[in-house]
């Protein structure tokens, strides 16, 4: 989607394509920080708390994605609890392994590798930046209620920066292409 935006973006404009040389000069520097980063952040965005919330001065709750999931688990939501997981852990985990599947293999202009990976990236990034939408839309209705006060913890930028580290690094890994 972003490369999409990047491309018509480009056209509408008349500047030059970026020279080869610049752009061979960032995909060998941006893209290996860019790969470490993507499950570096998704493993942090995973496990930090993603929200802190605070009701009546004295209680406090401040869940991980990882314990969001298992507490519905536990509660007996099930179906809720494998949405979550699904939608915010394995669809994450399977785009970063397609973009890195992606960067190791040879650099050609034509596609290469199977078809079921080129068309996995676009339905997976669809999904990507949800989970952070969705948080945000719960800490706006717990403020806005007046039952707790929210506030964003570090799990959250975590997340959202691998979703944004991994959908460069795919953009990047198609400019090589």
């Amino acid at each position: 989607m972003l490369a999409a935006w990047l491309r018509r973006a480009r056209e509408r404009s008349n500047v030059p394509p970026l020279n080869r040389e610049i752009s061979n000069v960032l995909y060998r520097l941006l893209l290996p920080i860019l790969l470490f980063a993507g499950p570096f952040c998704l493993a942090l965005g995973l496990t930090l708390p993603l929200v802190r919330f605070e009701k009546l001065y004295f209680f406090e709750e401040t869940p991980s994605l990882l314990q969001i999931i298992w507490t519905l688990g536990q509660d007996g939501n099930t179906m809720l609890a494998v949405l979550v997981a699904l939608f915010s852990a394995i669809f994450p985990v399977a785009k970063l392994l397609t973009v890195l599947f992606e960067a190791a293999s040879k650099p050609d202009r034509e596609k290469s590798g199977p078809a079921f990976l080129r068309g996995l990236f676009p339905l997976l990034s669809k999904w990507s930046m949800m989970d952070v939408m969705l948080v945000a839309l719960v800490i706006v209705a717990a403020k806005t209620s007046g039952v707790a006060d929210a506030f964003t913890q570090p799990g959250l930028w975590f997340y959202a920066a691998s979703a944004l580290a991994v959908t460069l690094s795919h953009f990047l890994v198609q400019k090589r292409r």
